[in-house]
């Protein structure tokens, strides 16, 4: 990652939800920790990949950074200002900024406007252009951006196909000229050979606009190919982050390990030399989360110690920081390819 400033900077975000029981009368029974202390760094024209299973707390990370989620803890600074500090006229400033590209394409746009109106309706309500010929004008140049026909605009989303609606979602989270786009797993929901084209299509536009993304996924293929620094989330905690070459080339905590041994690869010959890392049990309850490390349950290599307190992070390389108590020796503990194998693990990612 450069030297930047930082574009965002999460310090210690924590994102508490109670759950009550009651119809009248309600009473808090449990919390819901669905971000437990998060720290992390998103910088101009770059791309931060937030990867992990699903509930683990990645959209949860998104919303806050947008504000649609108040933090109970720590700190969202974005350019430098609280978010949590923000009256409301510089919440709305904020979010001409900061926008979101959803999940869901077939959810995400109103049935009921055309894709103009959809995509004119953020420069007319943060006042980006005066006119109707104008806001006509830049509608426009958002859709041939995006790679759609401009007569396009005077269609309804049900017309479109979901690679179609997600190129319109993009369109519009660019309507404000945003420093910040929230992918929320924006390819999850489409085809294998769309995916690509809209990786692609993100891309393009970051090394034009020079926009920044969080890039949330719960696939290591998809964040690999997107992202310049990675962090894996693991129930409410970041595990590892780092650059992306470090943490494919070396990844360090037992989870990141796990999850790369998942993902398929098209190579016959890496196939077979490579070993997969399955994990028992299920992911506990965000209610009532482990004291100490979070994935010590599930962890091949875990020592009593883990179930006792949360490790810290620790520098493992020039590149990267893990919060595990047996980082040195996870490599060694849990290999990618068999043992005697003439393959080294960067094999995997060739």
């Amino acid at each position: 990652m450069s030297d930047t400033a930082p574009l965002v900077e999460l310090r210690d975000l924590e994102v508490h939800f109670p759950v009550t029981r009651g119809l009248v009368f309600e009473r808090r029974v449990g919390t819901v920790k669905a971000v437990d202390g998060v720290s992390l760094t998103v910088r101009p024209g770059e791309t931060l990949g937030l990867v992990g299973e699903s509930g683990c707390g990645k959209t949860t990370v998104g919303r806050a950074i947008l504000g649609l989620a108040n933090a109970t803890g720590g700190q969202v600074l974005v350019a430098g200002r609280d978010v949590a500090r923000l009256s409301p006229e510089e919440l709305r400033a904020l979010r001409r900024r900061v926008q979101i590209i959803f999940q869901d394409p077939y959810a995400s746009l109103n049935p009921r406007m055309s894709v103009g109106e959809a995509i004119a309706e953020p420069v007319r309500l943060h006042g980006l252009r005066d006119g109707r010929v104008a806001v006509a004008d830049r509608v426009a140049e958002l859709l041939s951006l995006v790679g759609l026909s401009p007569a396009y605009a005077a269609r309804f989303p049900h017309e479109f196909s979901g690679g179609q609606r997600q190129r319109i979602g993009i369109a519009r989270a660019l309507a404000c000229e945003p420093d910040l786009i929230v992918c929320d797993e924006p390819v999850s929901a489409l085809d294998v050979s769309i995916q690509a084209q809209i990786l692609n299509l993100l891309q393009e536009l970051q090394q034009r606009l020079g926009v920044a993304y969080l890039f949330i996924a719960h696939g290591m293929n998809v964040v690999r190919h997107i992202s310049h620094a990675v962090a894996v989330m693991y129930l409410g905690k970041v595990v590892e982050m780092g650059d992306k070459a470090t943490l494919f080339r070396a990844p360090g905590h037992p989870y990141t390990r796990a999850l790369l041994s998942a993902v398929p690869q098209p190579d016959p010959r890496i196939e077979r030399r490579r070993r997969r890392i399955i994990l028992s049990g299920d992911v506990p309850s965000p209610l009532n989360p482990p004291q100490g490390c979070r994935f010590a349950p599930r962890c091949p290599i875990a020592l009593p110690r883990c179930g006792d307190g949360m490790p810290p992070f620790e520098q493992l390389s020039a590149g990267t920081q893990i919060a595990c108590w047996r980082a040195s020796e996870a490599a060694s503990m849990m290999p990618l390819f068999a043992a005697g194998e003439p393959a080294g693990e960067d094999a995997l990612h060739a």
